[in-house]
């Protein structure tokens, strides 16, 4: 099993990257928060989960341990595969990913590519307790205030912009990321500062 690999970043696309580590260069799989992660690194390290098939072997790489984690946890997920927990994994951060899951909110994971309802149901109703008694709720660490910034404010803003035609899970970004550095601000500053960046 391998577990991370280190060394010079030979070729970066956003679902892609290449990593030379003694003469031997290893495709790995990555996420888009991964690729913003190490865009611009000539040398990176990427923690790996091999998926070994009958017609494959891949190799899917993370720039954190926490986002690792969340990836063994969707593929636990029945119906999940590797490439799906990968665009869930583009489309939130794992910070908000964790949110989304503790706090049941299906229509938010429903905003991904590809994830019906059913299956949003699915992966919160499998992963929720799992999530809270597991070391990938570090990512709340990463948002100070997350826990009283998200609640109230978080939730009408996100109804008002939704009704106001925006989509949820870009809507979402910019209102954690609001929350993220005012955990004071009111339902209508919110709206006001996302109004701006969406």
């Amino acid at each position: 099993m391998i577990d991370y690999v280190k060394g010079e970043l030979t070729e970066l696309t956003p679902a892609l990257a290449v990593v030379e580590c003694g003469g031997v260069g290893y495709a790995v799989n990555i996420s888009l928060n991964t690729y913003s992660a190490i865009q611009g690194k000539s040398v990176c390290k990427l923690y790996v989960y091999e998926a070994i098939r009958e017609d494959a072997h891949l190799l899917f790489g993370f720039s954190g341990k926490q986002e690792r984690e969340l990836f063994l946890l969707l593929i636990s997920v029945s119906g999940i595969g590797g490439n799906t927990a990968r665009t869930i994994l583009s489309s939130l951060s794992p910070a908000e990913l964790i949110h989304i899951i503790s706090t049941e909110s299906a229509s938010l994971l429903q905003s991904v590519k590809g994830i019906g309802l059913k299956t949003a149901q699915r992966i919160i109703v499998e992963l929720k307790d799992k999530i809270q008694g597991s070391a990938a709720t570090g990512a709340q660490d990463t948002l100070p205030g997350l826990a009283s910034a998200v609640s109230l404010v978080q939730e009408e803003a996100m109804a008002a912009l939704t009704a106001l035609g925006f989509a949820p899970a870009p809507s979402q970004k910019v209102v954690l990321s609001i929350l993220k550095q005012q955990p004071d601000a009111t339902v209508e500053a919110v709206i006001k500062q996302a109004l701006k960046h969406l």
